[in-house]
């Protein structure tokens, strides 16, 4: 399994988000992006405005026939809509991630210790591969040690 950090630096995942999401339905594949209520309808929002001339097919787990969605955001880290991929949008590491082919956990200076936590605890998983992104003063993602 591949899990890439994201450390939000310049960008707030509103922005980061998006830009994922397009990846992963650009591979023909599906995500579960997990986040806590308060911040799940606001990045629903997002997904729908974020830029004029796209569009990102996506719905909530508490909304209608959430398996049918290609992108599903959702409070918990069930796949409902059978995504291989997992997008942990809000700082929080959960350990269901690992049940995933691809993790990205997206996390902010708030949220440091905890991703520090993470990526020690799944250096000694055989199985996983990590890579850690962070952004340039620009905005680019650029891949760390």
């Amino acid at each position: 399994m591949l899990v890439d950090f994201y450390h939000l630096a310049s960008s707030p995942i509103e922005r980061v988000l998006p830009q994922i999401c397009e990846k992963v339905l650009g591979s023909g594949e599906r995500l579960l992006v997990v986040v806590e209520p308060p911040l799940l309808q606001q990045l629903d929002g997002q997904l729908w405005s974020y830029a004029r001339e796209a569009f990102l097919p996506h719905g909530r787990s508490d909304g209608s026939a959430p398996e049918a969605q290609p992108v599903l955001l959702s409070s918990s880290p069930d796949p409902q809509n059978g995504a291989a991929n997992i997008a942990l949008a809000d700082g929080q590491w959960r350990e269901e991630a690992l049940g995933f082919a691809r993790t990205f956990y997206f996390f902010d200076t708030a949220h440091i210790g905890e991703a520090r936590a993470a990526w020690r605890a799944l250096q000694a998983n055989e199985q996983a591969e990590c890579r850690y992104w962070k952004q340039d003063e620009r905005g680019k993602w650029v891949q760390g040690p």
